[in-house]
């Protein structure tokens, strides 16, 4: 296969104090590992200025790595009000940039990221972990979210087909937009 039949994606996992992100490349296949960090928000902000630190990290992780398709966790409700809407605020981020870079955007529920990954629905983080250490060896993350957007990441390598096919937007628009 060319060059060209390679496919970059950016999984995320939003999050208000740390958003973690993780870059895979997809060749019919198989995976490799690009790369995944955590962008962190100073908690002693206000939101806007969290927002625009999750923004402008995201956004210099989009400029250095130049994916093609983007992957986000889809938000769970909890018991906590204020807390699911501050993650839903920062899952808008998380959506946002790669969306402004052209990038189809694709939304997974945890529950299908875990499916993909681990094979089941249900599972603990360590699982997930493993897994992922499994399927890309050399992969590193410096937290947990970093894992979690491999996996997301992971997730939308097996389910583009349909994802990409669903949205009908050019192949790889965002990469020649940054």
């Amino acid at each position: 296969m060319a060059q060209a039949d390679i496919t970059r994606i950016i999984g995320i996992d939003p999050g208000l104090r740390r958003t973690g992100w993780g870059m895979v490349e997809s060749l019919g296949n198989s995976l490799r590992f690009v790369g995944s960090g955590t962008i962190r928000s100073d908690n002693t902000r206000d939101l806007a200025s969290r927002l625009c630190q999750l923004h402008d990290g995201l956004s210099e992780v989009m400029h250095a790595h130049l994916p093609h398709e983007a992957a986000v966790e889809a938000t769970f409700v909890n018991k906590d009000a204020g807390a699911t809407l501050k993650l839903g605020q920062a899952r808008g981020i998380a959506m946002l940039v790669p969306a402004l870079a052209g990038l189809p955007v694709s939304e997974y529920a945890p529950n299908a990221v875990k499916k993909s990954v681990i094979g089941v629905g249900h599972g603990d983080k360590k699982q997930i972990h493993m897994m992922v250490k499994v399927l890309m060896p050399k992969a590193q993350f410096d937290s947990d979210d970093a894992a979690d957007a491999l996996a997301i990441a992971i997730c939308h390598a097996h389910h583009r087909q349909s994802a990409v096919g669903r949205l009908k937007l050019p192949e790889k628009a965002g990469a020649a937009m940054l």
